[in-house]
């Protein structure tokens, strides 16, 4: 099986011909950069992503890995031998420890262990594969997600989302194979979604809230689509001069982003119209009508996410933010649970629902986790704050669903003050390793040269965790 579109295969063998004039180098670079990546290394588990990232680092012992320990510890301080040495963001190894106020108990027939704040989730526990030995080497938020989504932390790296976008392609040639959607900032910008030194055909390109979700979407009032045609024409041919002169394939990558802006000022208005779906769909989802506030933008993305890959998306990226609970978290977690809770049951019920819960691999996780101890100052005035946790990279949780994995599954374990891995770590170079066998790519293969050097998505690290796979 072969996922490059057909199209675009003849618009290779069009190329080819030389009757757009491209210079057979800067052709030969097109062809190579593509043939390196193309193609499954083995049979896919999954065919397509929606990574739900929860932005500002959800807490674990707090949601999916209870630890009844901190009761007995609470307000002292951890053991020494435990925290010396360690870096924290705001804290000191001496802050002492905050229990969890939630009730843990065992969800579905598999008995998943969450937290009283996913009562939806709770019901879809047997599809949900809980990795509890997350670890990652970043302790700041924009590095934390440059880490998690490009296996690096410092800008200039393909995200994930680009390497599978490199490697697979897209299956509708009327989107692009990599779409972002947000309810608020992230800390890394753009960076987090980049191409890095892949072609920008691989980048993110990010759908803003409302029905206008890319700018200059509609054509203006005066002008045909026929002659916005025209215009796309000439600037092939302008483009195709520049490109037989100086052989930039970069060029080439503009000659085809005009082509499918032109194709999605038709296809997109459609498909982000979500009021199109039936009622009982968008109530699943948690969406109201409009003029009862129409339900959380996180809703709206994550009924759109399902949109995107019914029409063949490859990768959906989703941010999800206040989850960065450094104060008053007892407050402003519940909120943040309760925005995503029914929305992520939904998402995997509707996928399920449909035939394509098995081809779509969904995660859920932030870009780390957070301490077991109290940060109850505020880091820029040294103010007293209502409790909170502070920032934590040495284990955190996720959960994944569908495109291979186990259901009812949980991986991995933690001391019993949720601090340090004990059991099956799971790095996030091994959970990227893990993502790409599953979507049937080797992560040693999937390479590209650049400065003269191979990179991967996994760099030199990276193993596969086939304990998780179904």
């Amino acid at each position: 099986m072969t996922l490059t579109p057909v199209t675009k295969l003849k618009r290779r063998e069009f190329l080819r011909k030389g009757t757009l004039g491209i210079g057979s180098l800067a052709l030969s670079q097109l062809i190579n950069q593509d043939v390196r990546a193309e193609g499954l290394h083995h049979k896919p588990r999954a065919k397509n992503v929606i990574f739900l990232h929860m932005v500002g680092g959800p807490s674990q012992m707090d949601t999916f890995d209870p630890k009844p320990a901190l009761d007995k510890w609470d307000g002292q301080s951890l053991p020494d031998e435990l925290t010396r040495g360690q870096n924290f963001a705001f804290i000191t190894p001496q802050a002492r420890v905050i229990k969890s106020p939630y009730g843990f108990k065992p969800r579905g027939d598999s008995g998943v262990v969450m937290s009283e704040l996913f009562p939806q989730l709770a019901t879809v526990a047997d599809e949900l594969t809980v990795i509890r030995s997350m670890r990652t080497d970043e302790i700041n938020h924009g590095s934390g997600e440059l880490f998690f989504h490009t296996g690096h932390g410092r800008i200039g790296r393909p995200s994930f989302g680009a390497w599978t976008a490199y490697g697979l392609g897209t299956e509708n040639t009327d989107l692009p194979a990599y779409i972002v959607l947000k309810d608020g900032p992230t800390a890394a910008g753009t960076s987090v979604w980049s191409n890095g030194f892949l072609s920008s055909r691989h980048q993110g390109v990010e759908f803003r809230k409302g029905r206008q979700p890319i700018h200059f979407l509609d054509s203006p009032g005066f002008t045909s689509r026929e002659e916005r045609h025209d215009v796309i024409d000439a600037i092939t041919k302008l483009n195709t001069k520049s490109l037989e002169r100086y052989q930039d394939p970069e060029i080439a990558t503009r000659i085809a982003q005009y082509e499918l802006a032109f194709r999605m000022q038709k296809s997109v208005p459609e498909l982000v119209d979500i009021d199109r779906e039936p009622q009982h769909i968008q109530k699943m989802y948690g969406l109201q009508p409009s003029e009862q506030g129409g339900g959380t933008q996180f809703a709206r993305n994550c009924l759109l996410a399902r949109r995107l890959i019914e029409k063949g998306v490859r990768f959906v990226q989703v941010f999800a933010g206040g989850w960065d609970h450094h104060a008053a978290i007892y407050n402003a977690l519940p909120r943040s649970a309760a925005m995503v809770d029914q929305p992520c049951a939904a998402l995997i019920t509707d996928l399920k629902q449909r035939g394509m819960l098995d081809d779509t691999l969904v995660i859920w996780g932030g870009e780390f986790g957070r301490t077991p101890m109290i940060q109850e100052h505020n880091a820029g005035n040294g103010e007293k704050t209502a409790p909170g946790r502070d920032h934590h990279k040495e284990c955190f949780s996720i959960w994944m669903a569908g495109g291979g994995v186990k259901g009812g599954f949980t991986y991995g374990a933690t001391d019993e003050f949720g601090f340090g891995v004990t059991e099956s770590e799971v790095h996030v170079h091994d959970f990227h390793a893990t993502c790409l066998h599953l979507l049937g790519m080797n992560h040693e293969r999937l390479i590209h040269r650049h400065q003269g050097r191979d990179y991967r998505l996994t760099d030199v690290h990276g193993h596969v965790v086939h304990d998780i796979i179904s």
